[in-house]
């Protein structure tokens, strides 16, 4: 039963460039249950991290019987940033004797791990929680920084990893055993991963993630995520995508209905228990694998049959 880390996040259904804006934990879990385990272990394996056989949906948060190292997270990273290319982490590039020949050097692997167009997207969508969600803290004048926050249960744990056009870092805060992390102001690994990301970029040029051939944006509706009409009201921002990807479709349109929360149907003036819920259902939701409590997920037709209630008095007479 995963719940969002704190209190005023979104209550209703919400896109996933919004959900890692805010650090939402339930849009994770159920894009996983959607994707499958599976598939998600065999990514992440391919982009160095443990295979993690006997993890469950709690993968999609972390939740791991054994962690990661920043390493590895930085070596997943960098995935993204380098355009969809892991490269195994090196810390020496060269081992040489006294007369400058080579005696050992570290074994490379490089896979392609995404197109360069998805790293592109990630990249674009990591950038949300910099510029408006979790990670505003870490922004670097005149440059693109991508970058997601993690806090495990009980604040054992604290994290930021993300990239710039240069460079790639991970960087945890946490104790050697389980013990909360108590620290005022903004998440201490975020602090430091700013103040070294600020400082080594200080002196080089300004610099945007570079877009490959393949990408196209369109107006699309934040709620259906179909292309926009005049219906969606200012719910609509420009969003990119794959050639295989674009929406074609247009939004059906959408507004507030009442349910009665009893008999789940269209409420009347006669229902006690009323829900002011979205009069629409995004097609991901329909049939969806995971069913979110109290949400809509299949068309509301009738109307409760729920008959008038009443209160009666008995007064005794004198």
């Amino acid at each position: 039963t995963p719940k969002n880390y704190e209190q005023g996040y979104p209550r209703y259904f919400v896109n996933m460039r919004t959900a890692i804006a805010v650090s939402a934990n339930i849009p994770h879990v159920k894009a996983l249950s959607n994707i499958g385990t599976e598939a998600s272990i065999d990514f992440c394996e391919s982009i160095g991290m443990p295979r993690f056989e006997e993890e469950g949906l709690s993968l999609a948060l972390g939740g791991l019987q054994n962690g990661v190292s920043p390493t590895q997270m930085a070596a997943g990273y960098a995935s993204i940033a380098s355009g969809g290319v892991y490269r195994s982490p090196i810390f020496y590039t060269k081992v040489t004797d006294s007369q400058g020949n080579v005696i050992y050097e570290p074994e490379k692997v490089e896979n392609r791990v995404m197109t360069e167009q998805v790293a592109y997207i990630a990249s674009d969508i990591l950038k949300q929680p910099v510029i408006s969600g979790t990670a505003t803290y870490c922004k670097i004048a005149g440059m693109d920084v991508a970058a997601k926050t993690g806090t495990t249960n009980g604040d054992l744990d604290r994290w930021l990893c993300g990239f710039t056009p240069y460079y790639t870092a991970a960087c945890w805060y946490g104790y050697p055993v389980g013990k909360k992390v108590v620290f005022p102001g903004n998440n201490p690994a975020g602090q430091i991963w700013d103040n070294v990301m600020t400082a080594i970029h200080a002196e080089l040029e300004d610099k945007t993630f570079e877009e490959p051939e393949g990408i196209i944006r369109k107006t699309v509706c934040r709620v259906s995520g179909k292309l926009a009409t005049e219906a969606c009201g200012a719910n609509v921002y420009a969003e990119v995508f794959t050639e295989d990807l674009v929406p074609t479709s247009a939004c059906e349109g959408h507004g507030q209905i009442r349910i009665c929360n009893d008999s789940k149907q269209m409420a009347t003036s006669q229902c006690p228990n009323v829900l002011d819920t979205m009069g629409y259902i995004p097609e991901k939701e329909r049939g969806a694998v995971w069913v979110t409590e109290n949400a809509l997920t299949t068309d509301i037709t009738g109307t409760c049959p729920k008959p008038a209630s009443f209160n009666a008095f008995l007064i005794k007479p004198i």
